[in-house]
């Protein structure tokens, strides 16, 4: 299983405030995109998936007019 350093990104809805809810995470998943769907459970989330060549993903989640981002970086 890989092993990633997780990087998500909440973006703040609130008017005049460009400010994000940032939190950082190690996990352990063979498919980034499952693991994140699994933190919406109970929507329905849009998915978007970007895979560099580098072994990063970033999945965009859109979910109840709110996208959050999610970076993963692998750990060596």
């Amino acid at each position: 299983m890989a092993a990633y350093e997780v990087v998500r990104e909440i973006q703040n809805l609130c008017r005049n405030n460009q400010m994000r809810d940032v939190f950082f995470d190690e996990v352990e998943t063979d498919d980034p995109e499952s693991y994140v769907r699994t933190m919406f459970k109970a929507e329905k989330a849009e998915l978007t998936v970007a895979r560099q060549e580098d072994g990063s993903v970033t999945v965009f989640a859109a979910s109840d007019g709110l996208t959050q981002k999610f970076l993963f970086t692998p750990i060596d």
